[in-house]
């Protein structure tokens, strides 16, 4: 509800995302596999988390027991060379649900979109911005 000083119509203050959690059932596979596997810079860990460097965007791995994956997120990685990223990662292990494909033809590029799944089937995906 707003007030005097913040009124309803008012532009939300809200901006830049600093961190993005993900919950995984078994917190030292997930960091190996986004570690070492997938490449990400590691930061640090506590019990049951373990944080990542994601270009200022910090991603943060929460352990739940009772953790049912499902498709109500999915986090997208920008990368240069989706073909190159997509082999190295695919030569890691990962096993790719698509291969790297066109999703969308802009008036300037293609949008490139290649989906996997961590070890906790979270949808991620490699994207890539292509100029034409």
């Amino acid at each position: 509800m707003g007030s005097a000083a913040t009124p309803m119509n008012a532009q939300p203050a809200l901006s830049a995302i600093g961190q993005i959690a993900v919950t995984v059932t078994d917190v030292e596979r997930a960091i190996a596999f986004y570690r070492d596997v997938l490449g990400m810079k590691f930061l640090f860990q506590f019990p049951n988390l373990g944080f990542f460097d994601c270009a200022g965007v910090r991603l943060m791995l929460s352990g739940s027991e009772k953790f049912t994956p499902s498709d109500n997120c999915a986090l997208y990685f920008k990368v240069e060379d989706i073909q190159q990223s997509h082999a190295t990662l695919a030569g890691r292990g990962v096993a790719f649900e698509s291969a790297p494909r066109v999703i969308a033809r802009m008036p300037d590029h293609d949008l490139w979109i290649a989906v996997f799944r961590d070890p906790d089937r979270n949808l991620l995906a490699l994207m890539c911005e292509r100029s034409r």
